[in-house]
């Protein structure tokens, strides 16, 4: 067993909360230092959250530390994919498997959730509206601004996790030093956050158990489910041009578009134009950088390291796996050696951090321009019967990304693979009973048997 440390925790977001668990679970003593006020108790300005997409690697994350039924009580399974064209009409797509599903979670929901959960162990002490002024990543000095009071204070922990998001002050202090590598995307898109109310009754006004995407080519909108029966929705769209947020100058301008373009949603928010001029646009970004620690004392964890753009409903999911490869490794553990175990850690994470980066960009343009396109629904279907037939060679890349725990650049190559062999499997293919014919169940002999292009995962 290693020796036990006092830690602190720069945020106390999802991240920070769930990892407090983990670490006080091994005897450490956690102390979480959190910008904001306690979000139990204080109202929190809203419009800059995107619901989160609870999956397979999140779950293993919360089930390891005891916590998964808890968290169940807050959580919408989203079965599948409702596409709305410009006409209203629906189209479905499941996400998995006859019983597999995403769940719709309030990211402040979750968030109260785990601070309840961490909150009551002894080991664990939440410091609310502290704001972080400065890192000496040398001497692991970090000075707060107590928001409440004014006043400073320093902290000096054995170790510091910087687990406070894109713009971690933890990580820009990582930037002054010597050979870290640091990039930054942004994404020509701002999101909006709007609201589907719940209908009178207090039910959901579309269908409940459904992540629904209205794709429009250039941008579209998506809603969430939330247990009040209200379903949150985020408008992504272009920042400049004929039809972008710089477009719309008023509440007309806002219902013309919006009736041209989402018209069987228009009747469901009645408070469409007053929350779109209220809510602040949001920013997407991508985070990418080397190396995640510094000399044993500190290591950035999520966001902090790998900020994702949302599209594959896995910056929450992979900053929960981040922690669950941590304690892995904790529990092999020995020692006082935490540089040789944060160096691995950030080896191993590193590769999967940036394919899920690079995958979420990709799914953006997926959902946005193709997922109503009939071609790419038979193709998927397609794609389904592959993993029917081959089911220890094929599984679809959504499906590896979102219901097990395969690396995300495992999956990202692989996917790569498949996209070729589809290509090729598609041009045979009009209608799906064209999947048994000869030409397309001997090229998937050739190129799933034969080639051994698509091998199953050997860690």
């Amino acid at each position: 067993m290693s020796e036990k440390k006092n830690i602190a925790i720069m945020g106390a977001g999802l991240v920070g909360s769930l990892l407090s668990l983990y670490l006080a679970k091994r005897g450490h003593k956690v102390d979480l230092y959190e910008r904001r006020p306690d979000l139990r108790t204080t109202v929190v300005d809203g419009g800059r959250s995107i619901n989160l997409a609870l999956s397979d690697r999140g779950w293993r994350a919360l089930k390891g530390i005891g916590i998964e039924e808890e968290v169940r009580k807050v959580a919408i399974p989203m079965r599948r994919r409702v596409m709305h064209d410009e006409q209203g009409n629906l189209t479905f797509q499941p996400y998995g498997k006859e019983g597999q599903a995403i769940y719709s979670v309030s990211r402040g929901g979750l968030n109260v959730a785990l601070m309840n959960l961490s909150e009551p162990n002894p080991d664990i002490t939440f410091h609310f509206s502290r704001q972080a002024l400065d890192v000496n990543l040398r001497t692991n000095e970090v000075q707060l601004r107590n928001l409440e009071t004014g006043e400073s204070e320093t902290v000096q922990p054995d170790l510091l996790f910087g687990a406070d998001g894109a713009f971690s002050v933890v990580r820009g202090a990582m930037q002054k030093t010597e050979r870290f590598n640091y990039e930054q995307h942004y994404l020509e898109y701002g999101y909006k956050e709007l609201t589907i109310p719940a209908t009178a009754a207090g039910g959901w006004a579309i269908e409940k158990n459904a992540l629904h995407i209205w794709p429009r080519g250039n941008y579209m909108m998506i809603a969430l489910p939330n247990l009040d029966g209200s379903f949150t929705c985020t408008l992504f769209f272009p920042y400049e041009g004929e039809r972008s947020f710089a477009s719309i100058k008023n509440g007309d301008d806002l219902l013309a578009f919006f009736k041209g373009v989402f018209p069987d949603a228009v009747p469901l928010m009645p408070g469409l134009v007053a929350e779109y001029f209220e809510n602040p646009v949001g920013s997407l970004v991508t985070v990418k950088c080397f190396p995640w620690s510094f000399a044993g004392k500190s290591l950035l964890i999520g966001d902090a390291s790998h900020a994702v753009v949302p599209f594959y409903g896995q910056g929450m999911n992979a900053g929960f796996e981040d922690i669950t490869v941590l304690d892995q490794m904790l529990e092999a553990f020995e020692g006082d050696d935490w540089e040789g175990l944060f160096h691995r850690f950030e080896r191993r994470r590193k590769p999967d951090a940036d394919a899920i980066a690079d995958l979420a960009v990709l799914n953006f343009i997926e959902m946005r321009d193709k997922v109503a396109n009939p071609r790419f629904l038979l193709r998927k279907k397609v794609e389904g019967k592959i993993s029917e037939q081959y089911p220890d060679r094929w599984i679809p890349l959504y499906s590896m990304v979102t219901f097990t725990d395969l690396p995300y650049s495992y999956a990202l190559e692989t996917g790569m693979k498949q996209e070729k062999i589809m290509k090729k499997v598609m041009k045979h293919i009009n209608t799906l009973e064209d999947y048994d014919s000869p030409e397309v169940q001997q090229l998937l002999e050739k190129q799933l048997v034969q080639k051994e292009k698509l091998k199953p995962y050997r860690g």
